[in-house]
């Protein structure tokens, strides 16, 4: 997986955010990996709709669309959930609390931008 960041205009919202590129990595996402740690997402696209089934924490979610604008946004999804948005293109997984921390809202304009390790 590719290591970028998320950023809302020029400011970093998001520092530590992977890439599922392939589709193993859109397929696994987050099963089987350790909670998110605040500052940290998984991007996953194209992905309308995403599951905690097997999962043993909560997540914060951003559902995108392809010019990478917030479509949907759902705050402590529990595990054993489905959440999804049928405009979006792409979610963003983040660590609970996230959405509230970076007042990101519906309408925000999001971008990802790779770093070098």
């Amino acid at each position: 997986m590719k290591l970028g960041a998320i950023f809302l205009d020029n400011r970093c919202v998001v520092p530590r955010v992977w890439n599922a590129g392939n589709a193993w990595e859109r397929g696994r996402g987050l099963l089987g990996r350790p909670p998110l740690t605040e500052g940290e997402g998984l991007l996953i696209s194209p992905c309308r709709m995403v599951h905690t089934v097997g999962m043993g924490y909560n997540l914060d979610l951003a559902f995108l669309d392809r010019g990478g604008k917030v479509r949907k946004l759902v705050s402590g999804l529990r595990p054993t959930r489905i959440a999804g948005s049928l405009p979006a293109y792409a979610t963003l997984e983040l660590a609970p609390g996230t959405l509230a921390q970076t007042g990101l809202k519906k309408g925000d304009q999001l971008t990802w931008r790779e770093t070098s390790l």
